[in-house]
């Protein structure tokens, strides 16, 4: 005889999957505990298996970079704002035009500081996100970034240097050195953009922010011990003062 709450649980776990397609049954039973449930995740897992739903292909493993003479150069993140990177996502909308996306990532805490979106972003770009972020959370130790013509800009080497961050570049082919945001642009993808047709660049601002505030806030992270990077609680940050470097005049 089935326990009498089977019914009532089951609704909620095919509600959630419903909810949130590309979401296994660890996340989805982290997301039933935050609801009330007292649930382990075995029983969600026989349900979820019952039911058909289909759990989400794993990642591929990536290793680190080695020197050929033994040591790693890997710089790991120790504590919240100690290591930031930031790439390019691209996307389109509805009419074909492509536009951009630079994200931004706390390494330790796989918070996602900002998304700025547009048409075209360059090192004027970079300059502008990295100086609000560092206003409102403080200047991070380091500043990791891919090796594109916008990340090695002169200006923004410059620029970063005059607040007191240090900048580390990946090398060249290397998409796993910046694995923590490559993590971050890969789940940006499969969970939002590509189930979604944007009509215009400020529908596309606005169910992009949308879904960063719920990555940072709400979605489970299987690294976190299934717990948001950042829950509501601790997004009530005043801004730091810190000294702050001029934003260069850029032609």
């Amino acid at each position: 005889m089935g326990r009498a709450d089977e019914a009532a649980l089951t609704a909620d776990i095919i509600a959630l999957a419903t909810q949130y397609g590309r979401y296994g049954y660890r996340r989805i039973t982290a997301l039933l505990h935050r609801a009330g449930w007292v649930v382990n995740v075995k029983r969600v897992e026989r349900i979820w298996r019952r039911e058909g739903l289909k759990v989400p292909h794993r990642q591929p493993k990536m290793g680190r970079l080695w020197r050929n003479d033994g040591p790693c150069i890997r710089l790991w993140p120790e504590y919240p704002n100690h290591v930031w990177s930031y790439d390019f996502v691209e996307d389109r909308t509805h009419n074909g035009k492509k536009f951009r996306m630079l994200n931004v990532i706390d390494e330790f805490t796989r918070e996602c500081l900002a998304i700025r979106i547009d048409r075209k972003l360059n090192s004027t770009s970079v300059i502008d996100v990295l100086s609000d972020l560092f206003v409102l959370r403080g200047v991070p130790g380091h500043v990791r970034s891919d090796n594109g013509p916008e990340f090695i800009a002169k200006a923004v080497r410059d620029w970063i240097a005059a607040v007191g961050a240090r900048t580390a570049f990946i090398e060249p082919g290397s998409p796993w050195e910046n694995g923590y945001c490559e993590s971050f642009n890969s789940k940006l993808r499969d969970e939002l953009l590509n189930g979604e047709i944007f009509y215009s660049l400020a529908e596309a601002r606005i169910v992009i922010e949308g879904w960063r505030q719920h990555y940072n806030t709400e979605r489970p992270h299987s690294s976190l011990g299934y717990k948001p990077p950042a829950p509501a609680a601790i997004l009530s940050l005043k801004p730091c003062q810190s000294s702050q470097a001029e934003r260069p005049t850029m032609h």
